[in-house]
């Protein structure tokens, strides 16, 4: 039986995500160290390690990952194609296991379409991963696939449905299942799979809070605030033909309509409902309740 897992250093510690898969991996009782730029001005719980890094070196990363186990990288899309420093650093410390930052769509499964180019950051890195872990069958890997960021959309309009003007805009037919997961839940998912290294070694796991359409979401506004909303309706075809025109302009805006098309268009079938849910059918995490986050979200 390999060692535990008790040493982790968070890469984006202070992003949203990061966040909260830090305070999750303190609550499991991990020993969490942050890692920031030398001029980061970043705030981190007290219980955290803070180490100053340059990410351009892999000698200031090797020091810096000295005698910890794992790495977990939540830094942002825009950034995800420099981690390939981090995973050389990872592994010339030693480092057992590396999560990179894919949390998002699954990335494994958009090969052929505009927005997999978009995605080639995440694509090749863990390509790199995939192949150092063969050359060093020592140093281990998990992919995550979380879906959309729900109660962060809820929050900043992405999930379209706006409480001010009680509005929602509904694609298609509004009633696609879509994976979508909460940024705490995905900090829970984090400590469970490096609470069971054997079991999540070399994997790629697909994982959601709840898989809601979106007229379920549109029935759970409507009965908390005892308002009908207005419906706004769009179609995931025009959004893709936008954003391919965007694509062709090197507009990498893009990106948000394609993911509405990839995910709300009816056929799309990328819910991970059942056993395809990792959380629940590996890692032993329940679904959550997806009535009580859209109303908590109503209530701030």
């Amino acid at each position: 039986m390999a060692d535990p897992i008790k040493k982790v250093a968070v890469v984006g510690a202070s992003g949203n995500l990061g966040k909260e898969v830090v305070q999750e991996l303190l609550k499991a009782g991990f020993e969490v160290t942050a890692f920031a730029r030398e001029d980061s001005q970043s705030k981190f719980p007290p219980d955290v390690a803070v180490k100053r890094v340059d990410y351009q070196s892999v000698e200031s990363l090797t020091s810096a990952l000295e005698g910890l186990d794992a790495v977990v990288s939540t830094i942002a899309t825009v950034a995800v194609g420099g981690q390939t420093t981090l995973v050389d650093a990872a592994i010339s410390a030693k480092v057992r296991r590396f999560i990179p930052s894919e949390f998002g769509i699954n990335t494994r499964i958009v090969g052929g379409t505009a927005i997999g180019n978009i995605l080639q950051g995440k694509v090749k890195t863990l390509d790199y991963i995939i192949g150092k872990s063969q050359e060093n069958p020592w140093f281990t890997w998990t992919g995550i696939s979380s879906g959309i960021f729900f109660d962060w959309g809820l929050t900043f309009g992405t999930v379209g449905f706006n409480k001010q003007t009680k509005t929602a805009t509904i694609f298609d037919s509004g009633d696609e299942p879509v994976q979508a997961s909460n940024l705490p839940f995905l900090g829970k998912v984090v400590a469970a799979i490096l609470s069971q290294p054997e079991k999540t070694a070399n994997q790629y796991l697909s994982v959601a809070s709840f898989n809601p359409s979106q007229n379920q979401i549109l029935k759970i506004v409507e009965a908390k605030t005892g308002d009908t909303w207005k419906v706004e309706k769009a179609s995931t075809a025009e959004q893709e033909k936008i954003g391919l025109e965007k694509l062709s302009k090197g507009d990498y805006s893009a990106f948000s309509n394609l993911l509405r098309n990839r995910i709300y268009a009816d056929g799309a079938k990328l819910a991970v409902e059942g056993e395809k849910n990792s959380a629940t059918s590996l890692l032993g995490l329940q679904e959550e309740d997806l009535a009580a986050t859209v109303e908590k979200w109503l209530d701030e």
